[in-house]
């Protein structure tokens, strides 16, 4: 028997069965199947905004993976690094006090001379020639040609003319004569007032960082700022004083721009610490900086990797005059980067840093007043 709703086939003319209704399925609640992107992408939001849980945090072992970045457990080895840094500290200051720095003529004072050559002249041949007769440690630039040369001997006891007349005669080479366009004696007197003044402007420069930090970010970073400043500070002078090293104003222009640098490498690291703080939750203080940390890890990685390559190329081919200054830096780059993760970011957490150091709170002077409104005609209707 067939059936008068069933379609007709045109070609057969015979009925054809209809096929059965699709039933609409159900949506899958499971997380499987084609929603499973999705349900994990929701997941992972949800763990972003989720409410603070340190203790589950801790149970889990440390967040691994936070919307699928992996984390490196910076401060896993934040005691040793630490133990590390106070021991480098202790160091530094013990051979500054025991042993000293050795001072340049920038501070223990002596003799100053201008040179110019008809001809380029290198300066090992001067500085050689000086040491045969009679002035060792003797410091030779170049002021701004290879003809023109800066000289700084240690101080001397003869006066100014006849010194000018001994050096003459000493610097003359065949077929380049030299000759002294001026000369100054400077007493030690001056050479103790730069030295107060450098320490001074160190001591004005890390005050400085410090109201800035606490003033833009907290305190709190602000102190750990300014221990890792003075952390970088003290192990490139402690290391110049152990190893007997010149110190003069080339190499404090070094620490002071090493400060900059480490203060800037530092801006950046706690930036991203109080945007986590802010963004993220569920995580412990201490996940919130080994996040913010690897975040930051590719811009320090580039930045310290540019600086380097400057750096050595200064301290290979920038002559003498600026060896002990790429060495310094040198010394201070490695520092810096180091006190940047283990001191700066140590600190704050030491000093107990949370999530309610970055939300702002609304004072109660701004909270808004609830107000009931009470209408007697709209009481009674109710009634």
């Amino acid at each position: 028997m067939s059936n008068e709703n069933n379609p007709i086939d045109p070609t057969t003319g015979a009925n054809t069965p209809a096929e059965p209704p699709r039933r609409r399925r159900a949506p899958r609640r499971d997380g499987k199947g084609a929603n499973a992107a999705t349900n994990q992408s929701a997941l992972a939001d949800q763990a972003l905004i989720a409410e603070p849980s340190d203790e589950a945090a801790e149970k889990a072992g440390g967040v691994k993976l936070i919307a699928n970045q992996r984390i490196i457990p910076f401060l896993k080895i934040e005691k040793p690094m630490m133990i590390l840094s106070a021991l480098l500290i202790i160091a530094g200051i013990v051979a500054v006090i025991i042993k000293g720095l050795n001072f340049g003529l920038d501070f223990t004072g002596g003799v100053s001379a201008n040179v110019s050559y008809q001809q380029p002249v290198e300066q090992s041949q001067v500085v050689q020639a000086l040491a045969e007769n009679g002035y060792p440690d003797a410091v030779v630039q170049y002021l701004g040609t290879r003809q023109e040369l800066l000289l700084r001997l240690p101080p001397q006891e003869q006066s100014a003319d006849n010194l000018s007349a001994s050096l003459d005669q000493v610097l003359d080479f065949a077929n380049n004569p030299s000759t002294i366009d001026s000369i100054s004696i400077i007493g030690s007197q001056v050479g103790n007032e730069i030295y107060l003044n450098s320490l001074l402007a160190l001591s004005v420069a890390l005050g400085m960082m410090l109201i800035y930090v606490g003033t833009r970010f907290q305190f709190k970073l602000a102190l750990g700022a300014v221990l890792a400043l003075f952390h970088d500070v003290i192990v490139v002078v402690g290391i110049f004083a152990i190893m007997g090293w010149p110190f003069d104003l080339t190499v404090l222009a070094a620490v002071l721009a090493l400060i900059g640098y480490s203060i800037n490498d530092t801006i950046v690291v706690y930036d991203r610490i109080r945007e986590n703080f802010r963004r993220v939750r569920g995580l412990t203080p201490r996940q919130v900086i080994d996040l913010s940390l690897t975040e930051t890890l590719r811009r320090t990685i580039m930045t310290v990797g540019t600086v380097f390559v400057v750096v050595v190329a200064m301290m290979f081919l920038g002559g003498d005059g600026l060896f002990w200054f790429s060495v310094a830096l040198f010394i201070g780059l490695i520092a810096g980067t180091y006190s940047s993760v283990y001191i700066a970011s140590v600190i704050p957490l030491m000093l107990g840093l949370s999530r309610e150091d970055f939300v702002v709170k609304v004072k109660p002077e701004f909270e808004e007043e609830v107000v009931v409104f009470a209408d007697p005609d709209l009481q009674n209707s109710k009634d």
